[in-house]
């Protein structure tokens, strides 16, 4: 099934479609430094298709293609990743501060 993906920037996301047909979303807040994944739709009758992954994928290599990276808060986009660590694993974001943790 073939997934054309879309970064509507005005609405904050990337949108699949599949047949010219809006399928799934995935939501976004970007910063300069990063991407930050917030929620992930597919739409009834899509279900079950892979299409999410399919966005998800896109949409990362969007993320990669603009040097950015990724935060991920969405659920969907956390396991994709989990499950792709050797093709996304590296656009993680991790925080550039060190905390000092003491003792009381």
């Amino acid at each position: 099934m073939q997934v054309e993906m879309t970064d509507a920037s005005e609405r904050h996301r990337y949108e699949g479609r599949v047949g010219g047909e809006l399928a799934a979303i995935a939501e976004y807040l970007k910063t300069a430094e990063l991407v930050v994944f917030t929620h992930t739709e597919v739409y009834p009758g899509h279900e079950g298709k892979g299409i999410a992954s399919a966005l998800v994928r896109q949409a990362l290599d969007d993320v990669r293609r603009q040097g950015l990276r990724v935060l991920a808060v969405c659920p969907f986009v956390e396991a994709y990743i989990a499950r792709h660590q050797a093709e996304h694993g590296d656009l993680l974001y991790r925080s550039r501060t060190t905390v000092a943790v003491g003792r009381d």
